[in-house]
């Protein structure tokens, strides 16, 4: 990318969004293109491909997307298939009729198969059925992979996609009902140590595990794709580094200082039991993760004490 060129980053979760922002403008990329949802609504075809077609942008990184947890997946299955098919089809197709050359989509690991082998190599993706919790989010996911495969093949263009590993920041989403594991774990020890409960029920199982990628090490990796990575077939983003939920469970009950007990629900609905990617190809072209996860949980933990 020429650090003139003009770069669109859509709208997903303000973090992610703002890490990539901060990277971008950290290696002097000053010609960026950036909306709120309340400036544009992606929801509509109309105002985004207007927009585009405006704008035209050199660049677009996609991060747009409906994403909550285990229960709002469950409860909203419509919602998360329409809103996601209609936001990657508004962006994705459209730019490719305003002859935007350009584009990288980002997903997420759980739309991979619940009983993938392990490590998961990006050529598992479609060789076992959906996770049955995430199902409506992974089949507009998949199907949007696809369409930026076929453009980039069918009309040569550099559409490419690439799949993170669950993310987390510092300064997070901590709210109980639509958080992830990591600021969930964290806002329930730390309630019910300053309530004086003597457990804190966990959904998952103990024994499934999870790796977790930090935020900038993500927008690092983005900006390193659109500079470096051309070819059709999507990229796992990782770390090599899983825990279990039990393991993750104790580093935070550690940084918290809660002093009682773990209960492990069994009966409640849990995610795939292993979630591992094989990030060879990425690692073989150059790219290597740089953040520990434990550094930055207690600096979650701290940010959660100062904002809550």
């Amino acid at each position: 990318m020429d650090k003139n060129s003009k770069i669109y980053v859509a709208w997903h979760t303000w973090l992610v969004w703002w890490a990539i922002v901060k990277k971008l403008k950290s290696e002097w990329y000053n010609n960026l293109i950036l909306k709120t949802r309340n400036e544009l609504d992606l929801l509509n075809q109309s105002d985004v491909f207007t927009f585009l077609k405006d704008i035209k942008p050199d660049y677009i990184i996609i991060s747009a997307a409906k994403v909550w947890w285990i229960k709002a997946n469950m409860t909203y299955p419509a919602e998360f298939l329409y809103e996601n098919l209609q936001i990657q089809n508004n962006i994705i197709w459209w730019a490719h009729l305003a002859w935007i050359n350009n584009l990288l989509f980002l997903w997420s690991s759980c739309i991979y198969p619940r009983w993938c082998n392990q490590p998961m190599k990006e050529e598992y993706l479609l060789g076992w059925k959906p996770e049955p919790t995430n199902e409506w989010y992974s089949l507009a996911k998949i199907a949007w992979i696809k369409l930026c495969e076929k453009i980039n093949e069918q009309y040569w263009k550099n559409y490419i996609s690439c799949m993170p590993t669950n993310i987390y920041w510092p300064w997070d989403n901590f709210n109980p009902e639509t958080s992830h594991v990591i600021p969930w774990l964290i806002r329930r020890m730390h309630e019910a140590k300053w309530d004086w409960i003597n457990e804190v029920v966990i959904w998952w199982t103990w024994e499934s595990r999870r790796e977790f990628l930090y935020v900038d090490d993500l927008a690092d990796a983005c900006v390193w794709l659109m500079n470096n990575y051309t070819k059709k077939e999507f990229i796992n983003i990782w770390t090599w580094e899983d825990v279990s939920i039990k393991e993750l469970a104790l580093i935070i009950k550690e940084i918290v200082w809660y002093k009682w007990e773990l209960i492990f629900d069994i009966t409640k609905p849990d995610w795939m039991p292993r979630k591992l990617l094989d990030v060879s190809k990425i690692n073989n072209l150059g790219w290597i993760y740089d953040i520990k996860l434990e550094i930055w949980l207690k600096k979650s933990y701290k940010w959660f004490l100062e904002n809550n």
